[in-house]
């Protein structure tokens, strides 16, 4: 009974309590990083650091939307390009400031990607879900009419 404590005691002394900052940094940067349901707060972040807006309009009932999140959006490429050449912003199309967006945008079916620069004008746009190559050429598209 003694050499349980004594295997715990080692255990727990042994344990380094910056691993799962470390883990939790790693899951983070293998998905892109979006600001949720909140515009203005992304116009505002891309217009400070200069950066194109990536805009994921979904409905929580969307298939298409959820395997954009799962498959797409979780690639460790794409996130990679994403959070670093974009400010990335997921709305609820149908909540909060995503009716009047929804309005405002026209948008028609979900999941529809958009992509602004940095002064909050759109740049490109498409419907449907995405592989995570195609996903990646529509970026770089809207990035080329810099």
């Amino acid at each position: 009974m003694l050499l349980l404590p004594v295997v715990f005691a080692v255990v727990y002394l042994k344990a380094d309590p910056t691993d799962a900052v470390v883990t939790s940094k790693t899951v983070a940067a293998d998905k892109i990083d979006f600001v949720e349901n909140d515009w203005n707060a992304a116009v505002k972040k891309a217009s400070a650091q200069k950066k194109y807006i990536f805009v994921d309009c979904y409905a929580t009932w969307c298939g298409p939307c959820k395997m954009l999140k799962i498959q797409t959006f979780s690639n460790k490429k794409v996130a990679d390009f994403f959070n670093d050449k974009f400010v990335n912003v997921s709305i609820d199309m149908e909540k909060g400031q995503g009716p009047k967006l929804a309005e405002l945008w026209k948008i028609q079916a979900y999941p529809t990607l958009i992509i602004f620069d940095e002064n909050a004008k759109p740049v490109l746009g498409t419907m449907g879900f995405m592989k995570a190559d195609d996903l990646m050429r529509f970026a770089q598209e809207a990035l080329a009419k810099k």
